[in-house]
């Protein structure tokens, strides 16, 4: 199963659903839809609220019986879609989409997103070959802002303040159980699925930055962290160690890789982070695989400019595109020393 946000296009607010072929179905709608047909007449929406609400990570904080019901909505809306119908909730709202005719939004927004590197070693050694001054050792973290989130589509804005703008496939790991201290056995019942996680990154302020040992501004400004294009459930990716993974930019390979080369496995990169409590809707990364922009031997050439479009793609989880677009001219300098 893949969960989704989207946008109605007739309502205009962003909204919970699946992905079922080429097919957008909102869960709440749907939901109340099969209660409606049980025979459910009075508060067949107050239930769908309860165990489907229209925020995916709501959908996510609802635990087992949330997505038992999501599985339900999937088995109803197959037969539906299949035989051609389209889906109507119980006021008659239209509950089923053409992909085509509505917006996919990041899948969510996470209460925090703990972002790893040094996972992919081939990424470290890059980057030691290229005379990147500050190491990548195992184990490097550090907190991303989900403020910066974007989904399928949006645009990345090129901030007037770098003129080295980088990106860094990625996968996101959404948890889906709240957990503390796990070991790596427990910590896969607390996966629930994956994204495609891109970390785009201002170079020349990380490079700065990192002189006094922080990773912030360079990380996290606004539109900085690509997510999407759904949250794939851990039925559709049963080996997460064994995924596609490619970043291309005008249709041109940049980053081509998998996740076969992590150096640890996904459920130990989760056991290590719960340190701190995980919640349902956190989202912990990979770390990126080896062709950035700034480790090449002619990093300005690859660097990212207004006018890219870009793509993110991991297989079985599907395909994110971007357009890079100039940010407005900056008013104040950030608060980066050598900046000034």
């Amino acid at each position: 199963m893949r969960l989704v946000t989207y946008r109605n296009p007739y309502t205009m607010e962003d909204r919970s659903g699946l992905l079922h072929a080429d097919q957008v179905v909102d869960l709440n709608s749907s939901y109340a839809a099969i209660l409606y047909r049980e025979g459910i007449t009075e508060g067949a929406y107050r239930i769908a609220d309860g165990l489907l609400p229209t925020s995916t990570i709501d959908v996510l904080r609802g635990g087992r019986r949330s997505l038992d019901a999501a599985r339900e909505v999937l088995e109803f809306a197959s037969k539906m879609i299949d035989t051609g119908k389209t889906i109507e909730g119980p006021r008659g709202e239209r509950a089923s989409f053409r992909a085509g005719e509505v917006k996919l939004r990041a899948p969510l927004r996470p209460g925090k997103i703990i972002h790893t590197a040094g996972n992919f070693r081939e990424h470290a050694k890059e980057a030691q070959k290229a005379g990147w001054e500050f190491p990548i050792p195992q184990w490097i973290s550090f907190l991303k802002n989900p403020d910066a989130v974007v989904g399928p589509e949006d645009p990345v804005i090129y901030p007037s303040y770098t003129k080295e703008l980088d990106y860094e496939l990625e996968m996101g790991i959404i948890i889906g159980k709240k957990c503390k201290e796990v070991t790596p056995e427990e910590a896969v019942d607390c996966i629930v699925g994956y994204t495609v996680f891109n970390d785009i990154t201002a170079r020349d302020i990380q490079r700065m930055e990192m002189k006094n040992g922080l990773l912030n501004l360079g990380k996290n400004m606004d539109t900085f962290a690509i997510l999407g294009p759904c949250i794939a459930l851990r039925d559709e990716v049963p080996d997460p160690h064994n995924l596609k993974m490619e970043f291309r930019v005008n249709g041109e390979p940049r980053q081509q890789s998998g996740t076969w080369n992590l150096s640890v496995k996904v459920p130990e990169i989760v056991s290590r982070y719960s340190v701190v409590t995980l919640y349902p809707g956190d989202m912990i990364s990979t770390g990126t695989v080896s062709g950035v922009a700034a480790f090449r031997e002619d990093p300005f050439k690859y660097y990212l400019k207004p006018g890219d479009v870009i793509e993110s793609e991991i297989e079985r989880i599907g395909v994110v595109r971007n357009t890079v677009v100039a940010g407005p001219p900056g008013r104040i300098k950030p608060p980066v020393s050598e900046s000034q």
